[in-house]
């Protein structure tokens, strides 16, 4: 929580005007002796500082903790006792204080005392919290907003990392290829690949999809670079049993990934190992980078992927990227 100084200087500044000016209006004796006109003000004004401006930083901390938007009635009555404890001790610290250090005897009625604090304090926390739930809601819309829009382009450049030209055009020359050496493998290639793209055009009005349709999907694209690349691209995938769902496209993208940017050669063979750990799809891949990058910008798929978890997931990916290994952990997620 970070705290804007300079709005508490300002409001401390108006209280201590209010205050005053209340005890000019009220305090009938005040106006007879200016030494005890300073000393209530000041009392005055000390009660509406520290109460206003505490209950303001503990309402702030309450919805840091307990969101307004998640946790509506944790966070009011949350905020109401921890508002009424502070009240209430800061309220009888300012009268022993006055008491005993200025001298002054400020309060006949300790319980009206208190009373009256309490008073002032649900008028402040009403107007703090809805304060706090009005900003809430509307950075809840915008952040709704960013996220959709950022969601949306995330799936239209998901859409065209799949029919890339370089893709395209490396899956045709296989399939020439294997049309003139192996007509029942050219047919083959060619099924996988209409699986693949029926895939992208199936799922891009759809935010999630089950792991099952993913990984029938994964495997088409996969039969496509292992055509390609034979046994120098190396694919494990353990995930018997596992049931959630996930974004499209996602592992067959973090797949791409590391063909794109890793050397795959006789010499060094590429290898992606995809498992679950701790309610999370893990997709793992041995570093061996390319000397030059491919034309597309690094990185760019990766960072859609954690835009679009961000839309829909409290928990986000995690990238490590180790001296040997490059790892990406995607949280499971539940439909609804």
């Amino acid at each position: 929580m970070k705290l804007n100084y300079r709005r508490y200087l300002i409001t401390a500044v108006l209280l201590l005007f209010v205050g005053f000016t209340l005890t000019y209006l009220v305090c009938e004796s005040c106006s007879k002796s200016l030494g005890w006109f300073l000393k209530i003000g000041s009392f005055q004004s000390s009660l509406w500082i520290f109460l206003w401006i505490g209950n303001d930083i503990i309402g702030s901390a309450v919805g840091d903790r307990l969101p307004w938007i998640r946790h509506p009635l944790k966070s009011f009555f949350a905020g109401m006792a921890a508002t009424v404890v502070y009240s209430v001790v800061v309220s009888l610290l300012i009268v022993l204080f006055f008491e005993f250090v200025i001298g002054v005897s400020v309060i006949r009625d300790l319980p009206s005392f208190l009373l009256v604090s309490l008073l002032i304090t649900l008028v402040v926390s009403l107007f703090m919290h809805g304060r706090a739930f009005l900003f809430g809601w509307r950075d809840s819309e915008l952040n709704a907003e960013k996220l959709e829009r950022e969601n949306i382009v995330a799936k239209y450049d998901n859409l065209k990392s799949q029919v890339n030209p370089h893709f395209l055009f490396n899956s045709l020359n296989v399939l020439t290829s294997l049309v003139y050496e192996d007509k029942d493998q050219a047919a083959k290639f060619i099924k996988q690949l209409s699986e693949v793209y029926r895939y992208v055009l199936d799922t891009r009005e759809r935010e999630l999809v089950t792991l099952e349709e993913e990984l029938n999907f994964l495997n088409s694209y996969l039969y496509l670079q292992r055509m390609r690349f034979g046994q120098k691209l190396q694919v494990e995938i353990d995930l018997n049993g596992v049931k959630t769902y996930v974004a499209p496209m996602v592992l067959q993208m973090l797949s791409e990934n590391a063909i794109k940017h890793n050397v795959i050669s006789e010499e060094k063979p590429l290898k992606i190992e995809i498992f679950a750990k701790d309610n999370q799809l893990v997709v793992r891949n041995k570093l061996q980078f390319k000397k030059t990058l491919p034309d597309e910008s690094p990185g760019l798929g990766l960072e859609n992927i954690k835009n679009r978890y961000k839309f829909l997931s409290d928990n986000g990916i995690v990238v490590q990227k180790g001296s040997e290994h490059f790892v990406v952990k995607i949280p499971f997620l539940t439909e609804g």
